[in-house]
């Protein structure tokens, strides 16, 4: 419907401007169902096809449902949070929700489950090394929304280690290397506020 309805992707895409002077809450979980083109949605399900049933099976669709929705929230949340001051920003998107599913997946699993050829942290922490860097160093027409990527992948990746605290512990390696990335991004936004 979004595809064909200007008025309905225009009332519920992410925008900080109605968010914040609005108070247009719901934009923070309705953005995740709204997609550019029938490409930009294939890939994100593509995604969610090959990793939600690692997901469903280790967490339930209780689980499931959890990490889903609320990547998608606190990704748009963290995009809030940086982009507070660009009240024209916008956003559309699953990519946030997706992200929590594949690093729930990849964070129960690391050195185990592959990521286009890729052992999982290392593929997380290429992933994560490049939105960083794309998030911290924007260009213009990239349209990509990286900090809602990051937001949704970093609770996918809490949730995990929260529920499978022994099994973190056992691949506590793995989970650092994925995490420096985070770790730096961390330093340069909440401390020395390079965004925000």
């Amino acid at each position: 419907m979004g595809f064909q309805n200007i008025q309905l992707f225009e009332k519920y895409k992410f925008n900080v401007s109605a968010i914040q002077y609005r108070k247009e809450y719901i934009r923070l979980l309705s953005a995740g169902f709204l997609h550019a083109d029938w490409g930009h949605l294939f890939f994100n399900m593509l995604t969610l096809y090959f990793f939600a049933p690692i997901v469903l099976y280790v967490y339930g669709v209780s689980g499931f449902l959890l990490v889903y929705l609320g990547s998608i929230v606190i990704g748009n949340l963290f995009s809030l949070y940086l982009y507070k001051r660009q009240s024209w920003y916008s956003a559309i998107g699953a990519s946030g929700g997706v992200s929590g599913i594949l690093f729930a997946a990849v964070a129960y699993a690391p050195n185990e489950i592959e990521v286009n050829f890729l052992p999982g942290y290392i593929f997380g922490a290429l992933y994560f090394g490049y939105s960083v860097y794309m998030m911290l160093n924007p260009r213009p027409h990239d349209n990509i929304g990286h900090a809602a990527h990051l937001g949704g992948a970093a609770f996918g990746l809490v949730y995990a280690v929260a529920l499978e605290p022994e099994i973190a512990m056992n691949n506590a390696v793995y989970l650092l290397v994925m995490s420096l990335p985070l770790i730096y991004m961390s330093y340069q936004v909440f401390v020395k506020k390079k965004i925000g």
